[in-house]
């Protein structure tokens, strides 16, 4: 992932509005009802150790429960390929972090440390399938030896894993990055773009507007690479959503991976035409599968598992190759699979 991404994500995760949205919209536990989001405060250098400040993609908040402090560590993981580990990794973090506590004596007042939530926000193609449990990552011992074994959780935001029906109704910052992020068309862009103008409408706000334009720009509105067309870099969300509205004709691009409606029309009218016919030969399963992982690609997870299922027993070359057309086709997933169903 390029430094621009990392680094406009982390300046939207750097916003107190976001941290506050984030907990209170996913974590849904008794104790985030009893936090001081007034005291919510992002930890400053002073507060980190040159290794943890070495971590530059994180970002640490604390906000007060009932007489003490609560840390969030937020790993905003940006890797494509998932790490079985992360939870290993996370307990050095911790470690690094509960040790720059005791150095600077930011104990409770019986000289315990405060809690720590880690918290990993992924964004990867796959879902996420490593281990959120540390002891799920050690071998299994009898004997009584397992109460030695360290224990840590974390939190796992894999944002792809969310559907859309289930976000569009939250009026909640994190979920319409999310929804930025999934987004299928150029509506579904709209919509939400067309929500933060509306939730984001005071002066005070001006600071996190600021924020999501520049995140917008550099990661939805991104051009793809090879691209002739590129997005003009806008000042504001009003701009656009003016733009988005306007430029029908001049950009296309109906889902978040750039580069992807460019790759797909060239490649699934040769692939459909000359590919699918060469796979053939070698097997019409592996054609199926790549219909599958472009499924998923266009429209998510869960229409790729719908339509596996309906794709798996078709033997005729000629029905793989419409539902190649129907991919680019078709506007959403709901619309895909109801039209697939029926072929």
């Amino acid at each position: 992932m390029n430094k621009a991404h990392d680094s406009s994500y982390k300046l939207l995760f750097s916003e107190p509005e976001i941290i506050i949205d984030l907990l209170q919209g996913f974590v849904h536990e008794p104790w985030v009802n009893e936090l001081d989001f007034s005291t919510l405060e992002k930890v400053s250098g002073s507060y980190i150790s040159d290794d943890l400040r070495s971590r530059e993609d994180d970002v640490i908040w604390r906000v007060k429960y009932q007489q003490g402090w609560i840390y969030v560590y937020l790993l905003i993981e940006f890797q494509s390929t998932i790490d079985a580990y992360m939870a290993v990794r996370l307990m050095s973090y911790m470690g690094l972090l509960y040790q720059d506590l005791i150095k600077t004596k930011q104990l409770t007042a019986n000289k315990q440390l405060p809690p720590i939530l880690p918290v990993v926000l992924y964004n990867g193609e796959k879902r996420w399938d490593a281990a959120t449990e540390l002891k799920d990552l050690i071998v299994k011992v009898p004997g009584g030896l397992e109460k030695y074994l360290p224990s840590l959780n974390y939190l796992l935001l894999d944002e792809g894993a969310f559907e859309l029906k289930e976000l569009t109704p939250l009026k909640n910052l994190v979920a319409a990055i999310f929804r930025l992020e999934n987004s299928t068309t150029r509506e579904d862009i709209v919509d939400v773009i067309g929500n933060l103008i509306e939730w984001l409408a005071t002066p005070e706000q001006t600071r996190l507007r600021r924020s999501f334009t520049v995140w917008i720009n550099r990661v939805v509105l991104r051009p793809a690479s090879g691209l002739e067309q590129s997005i003009p870099h806008l000042n504001d969300l009003a701009e656009i959503r003016t733009m988005l509205a306007q430029r029908v004709s001049e950009w296309t691009n109906e889902w978040k991976h750039q580069g992807w409606i460019e790759g797909m029309e060239k490649g699934i009218e040769k692939g459909i035409e000359k590919g699918i016919e060469e796979g053939l030969k070698k097997g019409l399963e592996s054609e199926k599968t790549l219909l599958v992982q472009l499924i998923e690609r266009r429209f998510g997870y869960s229409a790729s598992i719908a339509a596996r299922d309906i794709i798996h027993p078709i033997t005729n070359t000629d029905t793989i190759k419409q539902i190649g057309c129907l991919i680019i086709d078709c506007q959403d997933g709901e619309s895909f699979l109801t039209v697939l169903k029926s072929m």
